[in-house]
């Protein structure tokens, strides 16, 4: 094989392993296409998983900066040599691919592209995306990437097989990683059946009490009003009962995917479904967190759920942002909103109603703190610190 920068066994190794280490399909596709890229010494790289409308359903570049690639315009269709990719199932190497008569051309903001290597990646008979390759950076001509037309393909053999084993060990992770996300997917459904079923089983029976002695009281009105007044007390004590043993049950409920998948991805996976079924936007950041023991991780969750909770149903924001970093040696959650706010002064009076005694419960049960900060229309921060991570 080619004896440039990045080849050998170890660059293999390290390509193939980074490919591994990630089960979203997003992220193993950017994986692949830098790892492509890198390994073979190109200028550019992309990979495209192909949809059934004649277009790409995802398309990946590396060597392309994200300024250039939104000038660029919207994601290629399965024309040209991309479609030879993906219908006819065979590498492409190119000594310029402005020569070849299938090319159609590319948008005023698309680099310039000469020398070109593309492989199919297949799952079984199936082509489940394209691997493209383009400006071999060779020694000889470092210093100018885009080579003469007349001066043969810089992409060799060598290249071709390599890449070729590349796209084989990428059919398998982006296979994992679709997996994997169906997998959840299932998780997620079974655990909100099972937490509908929890629920039933709490607070049916206090509802039950609830509805009967709302209807006594109803009957009371006009001619026993002192006993009306006692059935509507006993009204708002049920009504407060059920609502704990509301929490309660969905607290006790410990998500199957935080066992399976850990903090990071539970939250990422919670933080997704909640910015498609609210209007505002919901965002997730994390560096450099690892695993924590299995109370601290379920206390982070729970004080973040809670906190979404409040921010997407009770301040009216337009954003909402989680992050999760390092602090020295300990683990921080934040979330910000730029919602209403309120006045911290009355907390005490809030703080049962937006959920804040139960959040500092769950921060202190592990050895942790948790401050709240806020003012009206100034959105509200609220940050929990756990030990360790």
């Amino acid at each position: 094989m080619s004896q440039g920068p990045r080849s050998g066994l170890a660059a293999v190794s390290s390509a193939l392993l980074a490919m591994s280490r990630h089960l979203e399909v997003r992220d193993v596709l950017k994986t692949i296409v830098a790892s492509a890229r890198e390994l073979l010494d190109a200028q550019y790289a992309a990979l495209g998983v192909p949809d059934d409308h004649g277009g790409f359903a995802q398309f990946v570049v590396d060597g392309v900066s994200e300024e250039q690639w939104k000038a660029i315009g919207p994601l290629p269709r399965q024309h040209g040599i991309l479609a030879a990719m993906l219908h006819q199932a065979r590498p492409e190497r190119l000594a310029d691919v402005r020569e070849d008569p299938r090319f159609e051309g590319w948008p005023a903001a698309h680099p310039d592209m000469s020398d070109f290597l593309g492989l199919p990646i297949r799952d079984g008979d199936e082509i489940i995306g394209a691997l493209f390759l383009a400006n071999k950076l060779r020694p000889e001509n470092a210093d100018s990437p885009h080579r003469k037309p007349d001066s043969g393909c810089g992409f060799t053999e060598d290249d071709e097989e390599l890449l070729s084993i590349l796209a084989q060990h990428a059919a398998i992770a982006l296979t994992n990683a679709r997996l994997y996300e169906r997998s959840r997917e299932l998780t997620i459904a079974e655990e909100r059946s099972r937490l509908a079923h929890e629920l039933h089983d709490a607070v049916s029976q206090k509802l039950f009490s609830l509805r009967l002695t709302a209807q006594a009281a109803a009957a009371l009105v006009d001619r026993d009003p002192s006993r009306a007044k006692g059935e509507l007390q006993q009204v708002t004590t049920l009504a407060a009962e059920a609502a704990d043993e509301l929490r309660a049950a969905v607290v006790e409920l410990r998500p199957a995917a935080l066992d399976e998948d850990g903090l990071v991805a539970t939250l990422r996976t919670h933080v997704q479904v909640l910015d498609r079924a609210h209007t505002a936007r919901v965002t997730f950041t994390s560096r450099d967190v690892r695993a924590l023991p299995a109370a601290q991780e379920e206390a982070l969750l729970r004080v973040a759920q809670e906190a979404l909770h409040n921010a997407l149903r009770h301040s009216g924001a337009d954003h909402v942002d989680v992050t999760l970093h390092k602090r020295g040696p300990d683990t921080v959650l934040r979330i910000t909103d730029d919602g209403k706010g309120f006045d911290p002064t009355t907390v005490r009076r809030a703080g049962r109603h937006l959920g804040l005694v139960s959040m500092r419960d769950r921060a202190g049960g592990i050895g942790g703190s948790l401050t709240v900060e806020s003012a009206p229309g100034k959105g509200t921060t609220i940050e929990m610190e756990a030990p360790g991570g």
